[in-house]
């Protein structure tokens, strides 16, 4: 899957749209053309992950990431037969070990 991925990116051709150049601003700032913004619903104040992949970029709307951690999280749960609740409950214990862990001391 990822070689036939990597082969259209290689051939400037990724869902019907050819790569396309453009420059980053001296303070970072770098514009996304208008099609792409469509085609990946990107829109203006909208925050996006930003993911290094060797010598690239894979720019990627953060609902994304969120829309996957519930759907990991409900997974996990309904396997393991834990219910919300429960892992809950042990959050203040986890935490404590956690600073222990880190700082050599108890939390506050």
């Amino acid at each position: 899957m990822i070689s036939r991925i990597q082969k259209k990116i290689e051939k400037g051709n990724v869902q019907g749209v050819k790569s396309i150049t453009t420059e980053i601003r001296s303070r970072g700032q770098l514009t996304i053309p208008k099609k792409i913004r469509m085609m990946s619903r990107l829109e203006e104040g909208q925050i996006v992950s930003i993911i290094p992949v060797g010598d690239s970029v894979i720019i990627t709307p953060k609902r994304l990431e969120l829309d996957e951690a519930r759907r990991e999280m409900r997974r996990i749960l309904k396997e393991t037969g834990v219910s919300p609740e429960d892992l809950l409950a042990g959050l203040k214990e986890e935490r404590d070990k956690l600073y222990q862990e880190t700082y050599g001391k108890k939390s506050c």
